[in-house]
């Protein structure tokens, strides 16, 4: 089977011109809105520690969303291959980024935390493991320059 492709489009529309445009560095707004065809718009803005509104999502933390939703969809989808029964599932990922005294940073890490909650009876050896095949085929983790590991939680409910 060939390769298949596929594109993502996004809009990113800055919204915060206070007047004066970027006449000064304190002088305008990091605000912005981002969409992607009818879906309901993200207000976004720059991490705090750059001038950014803290009520709005920044790229840090939608690449470290990324990450971790990329890898609970691959995970969900190979358990249910396996029959393992995914009852309910929590991530508290984070990332660390450096930034260089020019400004400039990168990421060094991404730790995911997944907290599994399998059905009684699940193989919860072979439900662990699928945390790194899932890891292996996420699309994110896979195009990202920094390790992305997992620390995965799991337990099986007793509830009949």
């Amino acid at each position: 089977m060939a390769d298949k492709m596929h594109r993502y489009e996004v809009q990113v529309s800055w919204t915060g011109n206070q007047g004066t445009g970027t006449s000064s560095y304190r002088g305008y707004s990091r605000a912005h809105v981002i969409r992607a065809g009818d879906k309901t718009p993200i207000d976004g803005s720059s991490d705090p520690s750059f001038r950014g509104d803290p009520t709005r999502w920044n790229p840090e933390e939608l690449l470290v969303a990324s990450l971790s939703a990329c890898h609970k969809l691959w995970y969900l989808g190979l358990c249910a291959e396996a029959s393992i029964v995914v009852l309910a599932y929590e991530d508290n990922a984070q990332g660390a980024m450096v930034e260089q005294s020019d400004g400039a940073g990168q990421f060094t890490s991404v730790v995911l935390r997944p907290k599994v909650v399998l059905a009684s009876g699940a193989d919860i050896e072979k439900a662990r493991a699928l945390h790194s095949a899932a890891h292996e085929k996420c699309f994110i983790a896979r195009s990202v320059n920094f390790p992305v590991s997992h620390e995965p939680q799991l337990s099986v409910s007793h509830n009949a």
